[in-house]
């Protein structure tokens, strides 16, 4: 500030000069009154007097507002952080259970599969049984149509052998059988 002051003391001697010296000459004045070296330093005294306490309380005010504004700052940052922190928690939460969810429907779908194919196989089994049971029912009923059939052509053979009449010999070899199929 002092240096300021004789900054400006040597400007206003040089001026006055140049004013002396008249015709655009280079000249130092020094009337203290001439060159308001006075008034300046009255008004320099004033500002720093008045205008250190105006400035001062403005700066603080200034200096409070952005300390207020970083320490707002930082706090957001730090809410910020600590709600991206719970963010990635959460989705690592969620990929487990996603990926616990398809272990469990792999698993639920191999069960299914396994269910399906026994099933499948007790239903051919039945099948298998079904048909042989129909087949066999149906051997069953064409044997026993065979043996009537035999049994009626054998006792049309007996009746026309019958009616032709039956030798001695070959009556009592029939009577012979009859009597051993009865075991007596």
């Amino acid at each position: 500030m002092v240096s300021f002051l004789l900054l400006m003391a040597q400007a206003s001697a040089v001026g006055g000069e140049l004013a002396e010296a008249g015709e655009g000459g280079i000249g130092l004045n020094t009337n203290i009154y001439d060159t308001n070296l006075i008034n300046l330093a009255i008004i320099i005294s004033v500002l720093l007097i008045f205008g250190r306490k105006v400035l001062g309380t403005t700066l603080k005010e200034r200096r409070l507002k952005i300390e207020t504004a970083i320490k707002g700052a930082e706090q957001r940052a730090k809410d910020a952080a600590a709600s991206l922190a719970a963010g990635q928690q959460k989705l690592a939460q969620a990929q487990a259970e996603a990926e616990n969810i398809k272990k469990v429907a792999e698993q639920n779908a191999v069960k299914a599969t396994e269910a399906i194919l026994a099933a499948a196989a007790v239903d051919v089994q039945r099948m298998k049984e079904t048909a042989a049971a129909d087949l066999n029912s149906e051997r069953d009923k064409a044997i026993a149509q065979l043996r009537s059939s035999v049994v009626a052509m054998a006792l049309k053979k007996v009746e026309s052998e019958l009616q032709t009449g039956v030798a001695d010999d070959a009556q009592q070899t029939l009577i012979d059988r009859s009597i051993a199929l009865l075991g007596v």
